[in-house]
């Protein structure tokens, strides 16, 4: 018995002494192995982190790109709308195709593919772009609906669209000049479009305030109604008479509004490619002109509110007057002495100039400079054209200047003096926005009398009703006005075949509400042996605009008796 407990002791210790050195050796194993796999784990993290590193640096450009043209495109515009809240211009959203180049996988399909779509685009250049390395780029701006939608069904990847802002124009072409355009990136290019930038939207669109955000809409001085006669009568015009443009404004004596501004030839303003042709111009501003005998109203209001000259007065037109070795004539010479209103409705440039001189060159150029006819006229538009003055203002040059030769303004400018000759005095600075007669009065500057101004509307008047304004009259109007017939100059001289005609006319004369200028540049005969005089084409077309117009702006017709009610046609 003894001898078997010996042996189970025996068996039992050696039972126990191999189980103890199998579990060091697994112990010290598996911890090995754990070891292992933490610094395994560790470096693969560590891996995926250098990875993912290196790709935020290598895609931070394209991201940037990303952001900076959707924000480029994302900044809204306020609404324009005239007097009457019709609108004149607002954003739409339109698609924008754009592409990712680094996830082109197919290089040649994307590019075949779009160019089926969209056949304007240049192979050459998409496939440029494409192939870049660039993180982001244009491909089309302004894509229709109908492209949209062909370009999605191709299911090209990387490439894609972003929802942008474009300008649109309701009148199209009506009032191009005045509103202006905008660039692909709805930034303002001409007009109040980009007046509107200057003065306080581009501060607005630099700090992220007109992203994606309503805008109140900026109202204008100008009738919608009345700008579409203005421009309708004025083409009708150009077509009669066979002009190569021409130029109509309307505005408000009392206040300086601009109520209607057209320039022939003109554009559409969704077609911005149009605003940059120099055919195109905006003339009513942006041009300066010799305005013929349309000038000799500013002389002769010059004359008598300087007290050297009265009404009353006559002045010797028998006689060419030399001048520098030059010869001064009337067109249609009386061949006798003239009074003032004789001197006004004859046009005679010999009493006119006569009138000038008994007045002083001196006088001239200052008041000529308080007219604004001197110096750059400021509106709100950025085509804003300078004054040509004559090198040196001499005797004969001021002979001259008197009738409207050897000085250039704009038409804008003609029309601000003429203004300011039949409201009582005052000079009234223009604007595109509305402005009330208290607001008008208190910046106004006066430059004639109240008895030169009264003595003007006579003239003006008695202009129409005896002198070469005659087909520029409208039944219970009280049209007045001044037409004005200037050779243009080519090569430094006077071609008698080539004419820009103006009428400078108001209404009514008896308390003007409205001035209206026409010029026609370079009218014809509208039929064989008829002259192409302004009295023949600018002034009939000033009394179809106010014909048209007057009832719009609530000048309603005065009849005395004997005078017949007229038909108003729109």
């Amino acid at each position: 018995m003894a001898h078997v407990s010996e042996a189970s002791s025996f068996l039992q210790v050696r039972k126990t002494k191999p189980r103890a050195t199998v579990g060091s050796i697994s112990s010290g194993a598996v911890k090995s192995r754990v070891y292992f796999a933490i610094a395994a784990f560790a470096f693969v993290y560590l891996a995926i982190g250098v990875r993912l590193v290196h790709l935020a640096q290598s895609e931070e450009a394209p991201s940037n790109a990303w952001i900076s043209a959707q924000d480029s495109i994302s900044a809204a515009r306020p609404d324009l709308l005239d007097r009457n809240g019709e609108i004149l211009a607002t954003d739409i959203k339109t698609a924008s195709l754009f592409a990712e180049p680094r996830r082109i996988l197919d290089v040649d399909e994307a590019v075949d593919g779009l160019i089926r779509v969209l056949p304007d685009l240049n192979p050459e250049v998409v496939r440029r772009r494409l192939a870049s390395r660039a993180g982001f780029v244009w491909l089309k701006r302004e894509l229709n609906p109908a492209q949209a939608d062909q370009v999605h069904n191709l299911g090209l990847p990387g490439i894609g669209f972003l929802s942008e802002n474009q300008r649109f124009y309701p009148g199209g072409s009506t009032a191009g000049h005045i509103i202006g355009s905008v660039n692909v990136d709805n930034q303002g290019l001409t007009g109040i479009e980009k007046h509107i930038d200057q003065s306080w939207l581009a501060d607005l669109q630099s700090v992220g305030f007109t992203s994606d955000r309503g805008l109140e809409p900026v109202t204008l001085a100008m009738d919608l109604r009345v700008q579409h006669v203005v421009r309708d009568e004025l083409v009708k015009a150009v077509d009669r008479f066979h002009a190569i443009a021409g130029v109509g404004i309307v505005l408000d004596v009392k206040t300086g509004e601009v109520v209607a501004m057209s320039s022939l030839p003109d554009y559409d303003p969704n077609d911005r490619s149009q605003a940059l042709e120099q055919k195109r111009m905006n003339r009513a501003t942006g041009g300066v002109f010799e305005m013929g005998s349309v000038f000799k109203s500013f002389t002769v209001a010059m004359a008598l509110d300087s007290g050297k000259v009265s009404i009353n007065d006559t002045f010797d037109a028998s006689k060419p007057i030399r001048a520098a070795g030059r010869t001064i004539t009337d067109f249609h010479g009386k061949h006798r002495a003239l009074t003032v209103p004789e001197v006004f409705i004859y046009s005679s440039n010999i009493g006119t100039a006569k009138m000038m001189l008994a007045t002083g060159i001196d006088k001239q150029q200052e008041f000529l400079g308080r007219l604004g006819l001197t110096s750059r006229l400021q509106t709100e538009l950025p085509e804003n054209a300078a004054p040509l003055l004559p090198p040196k203002w001499n005797e004969l040059a001021a002979m001259t200047i008197s009738f409207g030769h050897g000085i250039s303004v704009t038409p804008m400018q003609t029309a601000v003096a003429a203004a300011a000759l039949v409201n009582g005095g005052t000079l009234l600075h223009p604007t595109f926005y509305p402005r009330t007669e208290d607001e008008a009065n208190s910046m106004g500057t006066r430059v004639i009398s109240e008895e030169t101004s009264r003595s003007m509307r006579y003239l003006f008047r008695l202009n129409v009703l005896s002198g070469s304004g005659r087909r520029s009259e409208v039944p219970g109007y009280f049209v007045g006005g001044k037409t004005g017939t200037a050779e243009k100059v080519e090569n430094g001289r006077y071609v008698n075949n080539k004419r820009r005609n103006s009428f400078l006319s108001a209404f009514p004369m008896d308390d003007p509400r409205y001035v209206v200028l026409v010029v026609l540049d370079e009218p014809k005969p509208e039929r064989e042996g008829i002259p192409a005089t302004a009295g023949m084409n600018a002034a009939p077309t000033v009394g179809a605009i106010i014909r048209r117009s007057a009832p719009m702006l609530g000048v309603m017709p005065r009849f005395a008796n004997g005078d017949e009610p007229i038909e108003i046609s729109y």
